[in-house]
């Protein structure tokens, strides 16, 4: 099989179907992913700009605002009041998990799309609202899994599907950090009320929920463990492992740690090859992609593309061309779905059936 043919264009925005567009965007939450990576994101985006920041510090937003060009900045009260919603078609929600859903219903409230950090929620019931909230309202819900739109990610998915490593048996991924090198330990992450768990729930869910993107298909079981030393991460889930078991025999072997050594890495495995991807989950994907064929073995290099600036784009094109949003509301609620099974599986020790 001729692989050249991957690597040419290897940045192409295979979803894009439209030339112009703009869409105006309501930040929600100014915590560090927002102002270091979201909002650079979008300002160097095709189709996206930033008109509203959505504070519960509106004055410590005003330095933010002024280093962006952003003219209206309000508190959550005022967003809940619908103030400055002529200024803006669209929210992201970059609070912690807990809020989520709250702010996403004001939204829909307002008629306005939604893009919302992962988790989705804390828990299923959460999701599954804020889907339906979405739904009635007719707005886009999008769950904002930057890997979706990340070159190496979708090529790899066309390599899987065009059987360039024969049929795929075994994903395995992993992400690890080490949170107190960057976080306090009274950080909401560390809260179960506020982040809805632990290394499962924040990291876990990238490899979980690119393996389904991979392999197209939602996995039927899952075995999980999950251990604590002790605080501050006594209150969540310190070290994770997970192995999901899809159809037709493929599984994922799948691993997160709020404390180990930082890394992170994808590996697929066919009956006649394998793919791999070095540092995918970290922010920023070195766009390294190894593909072993046979006796073939074919290494791609190229420049980084930001994902996080693919994420906004691609958002606002299925705000602006419509049709099926890969990522959407159902996508994360999905995750969940998977995420509630292996917390239920260590608990129990058993391997638990994930429900539709």
């Amino acid at each position: 099989m001729d692989l050249d043919g991957y690597f040419e264009a290897f940045t192409r925005r295979d979803w894009l179907t439209i030339e112009e567009g703009h869409v105006r965007i309501a930040v929600i939450g100014l915590g560090g992913f927002a102002r270091n990576r979201a909002l650079p994101a979008i300002q160097d985006g095709r189709f996206c700009e930033t008109t509203v920041l959505v504070s519960g510090s509106p004055e410590k937003a005003e330095g933010v605002a002024s280093e962006f060009g952003i003219e209206r900045v309000i508190d959550y009260e005022a967003f809940h009041d619908g103030d400055a919603s002529e200024a803006y078609d669209a929210v992201y929600v970059a609070t912690p998990p807990a809020f989520h859903e709250e702010y996403a219903k004001t939204a829909t409230r307002l008629e306005k799309h939604v893009l919302c950090e992962k988790p989705l929620a804390t828990d299923i019931s959460g999701a599954e609202r804020m889907v339906e909230a979405c739904a009635e309202a007719g707005v886009v819900l999008m769950t904002a899994y930057r890997l979706r739109t990340e070159p190496s990610i979708r090529r790899m998915r066309e390599m899987i599907a065009d059987g360039a490593i024969g049929e795929p048996v075994q994903v395995h991924g992993g992400f690890s950090t080490r949170l107190l090198d960057h976080a306090d330990s009274d950080s909401w992450r560390l809260d179960p009320e506020v982040a809805g768990g632990g290394a499962l729930m924040d990291l876990g869910v990238y490899p979980l929920n690119t393996a389904r993107f991979l392999l197209g298909v939602d996995p039927e079981t899952v075995q999980a463990t999950t251990h604590s030393s002790g605080p501050p991460f006594d209150r969540v889930d310190e070290h994770a492992a997970f192995q999901l078991a899809f159809p037709e025999g493929a599984s994922a072997s799948c691993t997160a740690s709020f404390d180990a050594h930082p890394d992170s890495r994808l590996q697929v495995l066919g009956t006649d090859g394998q793919l791999l991807i070095r540092e995918p989950f970290g922010g920023d994907v070195s766009q390294e992609l190894v593909v072993e064929r046979g006796e073939s073995h074919t290494e791609y290099t190229g420049t980084p593309v930001d994902e996080v600036r693919e994420e906004f784009d691609y958002f606002a094109h299925c705000i602006i061309a419509g049709g099926d949003c890969e990522t959407d509301g159902e996508d994360g609620l999905a995750d969940l779905r998977a995420i509630e099974a292996a917390y239920e599986s260590a608990e129990t020790g058993e391997r638990v059936e994930i429900n539709p």
